[in-house]
């Protein structure tokens, strides 16, 4: 396999494993009984606000991101959010790639989410 046949389906397989939630969506799926719920913002931001019940693992500090994402139970699903939404879409990358399969993206980040 060539490398950018490779790339294009790391892709293709981070697309089929992420989705992308609106607000309404999302707040659905998280109040539907415990779920893995992980605010990827650094602490700072987290302490400013945050959706109920959600998990603070900083996107930005790797070694404790992986470490800590690692504990996860990667046959359930994982909710993830930042400030927007580009960084938790580069976090549920990182999540695929660690062996997680359904992986749920807040649309907008908590600023739609206010």
């Amino acid at each position: 396999m060539s490398f950018l046949s490779s790339l294009f389906s790391v892709k293709a397989q981070n697309s089929e494993n992420i989705k992308i939630l609106n607000t309404t969506d999302f707040k659905e799926a998280i109040s539907v009984g415990k779920v893995q719920l992980v605010d990827v913002r650094t602490a700072n931001e987290y302490r400013a606000g945050h959706i109920e019940n959600a998990v603070n693992i900083d996107f930005f500090q790797r070694s404790v991101f992986h470490e800590r994402c690692n504990k996860l139970d990667r046959d359930h699903p994982v909710y993830l959010y930042c400030r927007s939404g580009a960084r938790s879409r580069k976090a549920a990358g990182k999540l695929v790639g660690m062996g997680f399969t359904k992986v749920y993206d807040l649309k907008g980040g908590y600023m739609a989410w206010r």
